[in-house]
C-alpha cells in the first residue's frame, strides 16, 4: 500500500515521467563484494531488492523512464539496467550535472517531469533540481535536507518501491496495478 503523503509531495509525485537514480546505496545497501575470477581479475557482486524490480517493471509497464547515473560502472548494475528494461545507463562519472542535462535533453523533459532518489553527497546537486527529489533512509543528512521525501526503507531495501507506489498512486495507476493482481483492499 503506497504511504500517505502530503498534498504538495502527491502533486510533485503526478507530474513524474522519469525516474533516474543512483545505484549503490539507493538500488543496493552500498555493499559489493569483488570475486576472484580464473584469470585473477576480480568479478562484482551487489544485492538488489527484488521488490525494487518489479516496481521497475511497473515503472515501465505505464511509461515512466527510468535510469541510472552511477559513479561506479559495474557489470552487474548493468545487467540490472537491462533486466529493469531501464531507458538510461550511465555509470563511471561522479561529476552527474552534465549527465542530467543530457538526459532531461534526450527525454525532452522539464526538471519537474524528473524523479531523482539519491543517499550521497553527489547525488544532492541533481536533487537540487528535481520535480521530485528522494532521499533513501540511509542517506547522507545534507543529502535528506535536499529531499522532498525520505523513504522509510534503506537504500537496497525497497526504496524504489516505496516511490513507484508513490507515484503511481498519485498518477490513478495504483488501483491498476493490484487488480491485475487480483488484490481487493
Amino acid at each position: 500500500m503506497p504511504p500517505v503523503v502530503s498534498p504538495d509531495l502527491r502533486a510533485r509525485a503526478a507530474k513524474i515521467e522519469l525516474v533516474l537514480m543512483d545505484v549503490d546505496g539507493v538500488l543496493t545497501d552500498g555493499t559489493y563484494y569483488h570475486v576472484p575470477k580464473a584469470d585473477g581479475s576480480l568479478f562484482e557482486v551487489k544485492a538488489f531488492d527484488s521488490q525494487d524490480g518489479i516496481a521497475l517493471h511497473w515503472l515501465h509497464r505505464f511509461n515512466i523512464r527510468t535510469g541510472v547515473i552511477s559513479g561506479r560502472t559495474s557489470e552487474a548494475t548493468t545487467m540490472r539496467v537491462v533486466q529493469g528494461k531501464m531507458t538510461y545507463n550511465y555509470q563511471g562519472n561522479t561529476e552527474k550535472l552534465a549527465t542530467w542535462h543530457e538526459i532531461l535533453a534526450d527525454a525532452g523533459l522539464a526538471p519537474e517531469k524528473v524523479a531523482y532518489l539519491g543517499d550521497d553527497l553527489t547525488d544532492a546537486i541533481l536533487m537540487k533540481r528535481a520535480g521530485l527529489a528522494v532521499a533513501v533512509q540511509n542517506a547522507k543528512p545534507e543529502v535528506k535536507a535536499c529531499a522532498h521525501y525520505v523513504t522509510s526503507v534503506c537504500g537496497g531495501r525497497g526504496a524504489l518501491r516505496e516511490v513507484t507506489e508513490i507515484i503511481l498512486d498519485a498518477k490513478g495507476l495504483w488501483q491498476q496495478v493490484l487488480k491485475h493482481y487480483e488484490v481487493e483492499l
